[in-house]
C-alpha cells in the first residue's frame, strides 16, 4: 500500500491577518491556552537547530480494501540560516527489511527506494518547505500563519506532558492533500511526540516519535543517499 508522504506533519497552512494569531478555539479558556502554547513555541524555536528521533509510522487504508502497514525508521531535522533540511529513513515495513529514504533539501524532495534502485525527484517543492518543520522547530507564528488551530487539551505520551492541537490547512492545495492533522507537541522543546494525518480517500497516517535528541551534530550523510550508474532517476 502506498500513500501520500508525510514527514512529520509529516508531516507537513494561513490565517494571520493584521498581526493576529489564527485561532479556531471556540471557548475563551481554550483560546487563552492556545495563545500561551504558541508563545511557548515562539520562544522554544529560537533554541532549535537540529533534531533526530526514532519513528514508528502506521499507515491505515479503509477503502477500497482495508489494509495497514507499519514502518520503522528514523527522522532528522536541521534548521540553519532559515533553510530547512529533513530526512526520513525507513528500515523495516511490517517486520521485514524495507529500505526507503525520503529527503528534502534546497527546494527538492527525493525518494530513494533501495530495493528497486529508483529515485523520484520533485523540483517544485519549495512552496511546501515551511510545512516540514511544523511540530519540529517551527514557531507558533509559523503554525498560526498556515493553519486554523484548535486546542484539544493536554495528554501524556511516554511520560511527557504534551499539548494536543488540531491543524486545518488554510492553503487549499495543502488542504486537498491533508484534510486534517493532529499533533501532540511538547511546547517547551518544540518537538512532537505524535502526529496524525487524515489524508482523505480512506487513508490516514499516525507517526510516533521516540528517543528524541536535540541540537546535536547530524552528519550530512543523513540527508542524502548513494546512487550508482544503474540507478533510475525520475523527475516530476
Amino acid at each position: 500500500m502506498r500513500g501520500k508522504l508525510v514527514f512529520a506533519a509529516p508531516v507537513l497552512f494561513l490565517l494571520l491577518l493584521s498581526g493576529q494569531r489564527g485561532l479556531a478555539a471556540d471557548k475563551p479558556d481554550a483560546a487563552g491556552n492556545l495563545q500561551q502554547v504558541l508563545q511557548q513555541l515562539d520562544a522554544s524555536a529560537k533554541n532549535f537547530h537540529t533534531a533526530s528521533a526514532d519513528v514508528k509510522i502506521q499507515i491505515v487504508q479503509t477503502v477500497p480494501v482495508p489494509d495497514t502497514d507499519v514502518q520503522i525508521g528514523s527522522v532528522y531535522f536541521k534548521q540553519e540560516s532559515g533553510q530547512a533540511q529533513t530526512a526520513l529513513r525507513i528500515t523495516t515495513q511490517d517486520g521485514q527489511p524495507f529500505h526507503e529514504i525520503v529527503t528534502y533539501s534546497k527546494g527538492m524532495f527525493q525518494i530513494y527506494q533501495e530495493n528497486t534502485n529508483q529515485v523520484t525527484q520533485s523540483r517544485n517543492a519549495a512552496q511546501y518547505a515551511p510545512y516540514l518543520m511544523i511540530g519540529f522547530g517551527a514557531t507558533g507564528q509559523d503554525m498560526a500563519d498556515r493553519f486554523n488551530i484548535t486546542y484539544l487539551g493536554q495528554e501524556k505520551i511516554d511520560g511527557v506532558q504534551t499539548v494536543k492541537l488540531q491543524l486545518i490547512a488554510k492553503d487549499p492545495k495543502v488542504l486537498r492533500l491533508l484534510p486534517k492533522i493532529m499533533i501532540w507537541i511538547d511546547p517547551t522543546r518544540d518537538v512532537s511526540l505524535k502526529q496524525y494525518a487524515d489524508e482523505g480517500q480512506g487513508m490516514s497516517r499516525t507517526v510516533n516519535y521516540s528517543r528524541i535528541e536535540l541540537n546535536h551534530p547530524i552528519p550530512a550523510s543523513r540527508f542524502t543517499f548513494k546512487t550508482n550508474k544503474s540507478t533510475q532517476i525520475t523527475t516530476q
